[in-house]
């Protein structure tokens, strides 16, 4: 979701968090996800996005 495709540009982080939190127990682990968005939430500068 934070690399660039050829179709697309990285999400932006709101847009992560959100996907994250509808997938939670379904489509990502709850305890992973949970992590991640924590991460996000920390990384205000938006580091953990791929840079081109």
């Amino acid at each position: 979701m934070t690399s660039y495709r050829s179709y697309r540009y990285p999400m932006p982080q709101e847009d992560v968090i959100n996907e994250l939190e509808n997938g939670l127990g379904t489509q990502f682990d709850p305890c992973f996800a949970s992590i991640m968005i924590q991460m996000i939430l920390e990384d205000t500068e938006y580091n953990l996005r791929e840079k081109k």
